[in-house]
């Protein structure tokens, strides 16, 4: 099914992520993660792709994810493919039954000799563009980022490549992570006054240990608030307190969000479950999920 008529229901939807294992193994294991998290009735589960498997790693994890009755979304990076390449990925979409890609740049690598490929994507809506002309009918998420793109750290910017990316025929936005709501709300606010119109889908990764909060700032640009950074210190190295602060900020901060209107909510899981489960049992208890 796809993810623009899942959120078209009415009910803020809850989507997970995950990154494929490097191997067999991992693989199986977390294929088991997901299908215990199948009770919860997930709305879709996306895959990323990592650098150190091939794209059609993702594509064949997200055909086992919908083998086991989960709509899929496979992430699809443009940065280093050629025309050919994302032409190849297509096919094997199609061929999967596969519905909804999550359609991005990707990092560009760090290696001073990289060079896009002559024919390649130098934008995210380059490569929006390519799979909207070829597959019509795939629903299409892309990526935006309320605090502004890491690289830039300009709302104006990041405002004009989102309209980029409708223009060259999105369906739905999925946020990158965000702590603070205010930070969301602002963005749909300035998003909406803009005249754009896709259901914009709040990223949200829960923090379980101080030593996330410097990673995860520098990987995505989002601030932390500093009420969660002194209570994760307060926590310290106990485990269990870290994670109950975890779960407790990422229940009241969800829970907010769908009381605002926010369409939907998709967890950034690591390949851990625990926490984001407990946030969506919570949810449920209030009433916010089904």
């Amino acid at each position: 099914m796809k993810i623009s008529a899942l959120l078209a229901r009415g009910r803020p939807a809850v989507s997970f992520e995950f990154f494929p294992p490097k191997t067999p193994e991992g693989e199986a294991a977390l294929v088991r993660t997901i299908d215990a998290l199948r009770p919860l009735g997930p709305a879709f589960v996306s895959v990323t792709r990592t650098g150190g498997k091939p794209r059609e790693a993702t594509i064949e994890l997200v055909a086992r994810i919908q083998a086991l009755g989960i709509p899929g979304a496979a992430h699809v990076t443009g940065v280093e493919a050629t025309c050919d390449d994302i032409a190849r990925v297509l096919d094997l979409i199609a061929a999967r039954g596969i519905e909804n890609m999550v359609a991005l740049r990707g990092d560009v690598p760090p290696d001073p000799a990289f060079r896009r490929p002559a024919d390649g994507f130098r934008f995210a809506a380059d490569l929006i563009r390519f799979v909207r002309a070829r597959a019509p009918g795939l629903c299409i998420a892309a990526a935006c980022h309320p605090e502004g793109h890491p690289e830039t750290r300009n709302l104006d910017l990041e405002l004009e490549h989102l309209r980029a990316k409708v223009d060259a025929g999105v369906d739905v936005l999925i946020t990158n992570m965000v702590y603070d709501n205010a930070h969301y709300f602002r963005f749909v606010d300035r998003v909406r006054a803009a005249g754009i119109r896709q259901p914009i889908v709040a990223g949200i990764m829960p923090l379980t240990n101080l030593p996330q909060i410097a990673r995860i700032a520098k990987l995505c640009g989002c601030s932390i608030p500093t009420t969660l950074t002194r209570a994760l210190e307060g926590a310290g190295s106990d485990e269990a307190a870290s994670t109950l602060v975890g779960v407790e900020w990422g229940t009241r901060q969800c829970a907010e969000l769908m009381r605002g209107g926010a369409p939907g909510i998709h967890f950034y899981t690591l390949n851990k479950s625990p926490a984001t489960r407990a946030i969506f049992e919570n949810l449920r208890a209030e009433r916010l999920v089904e």
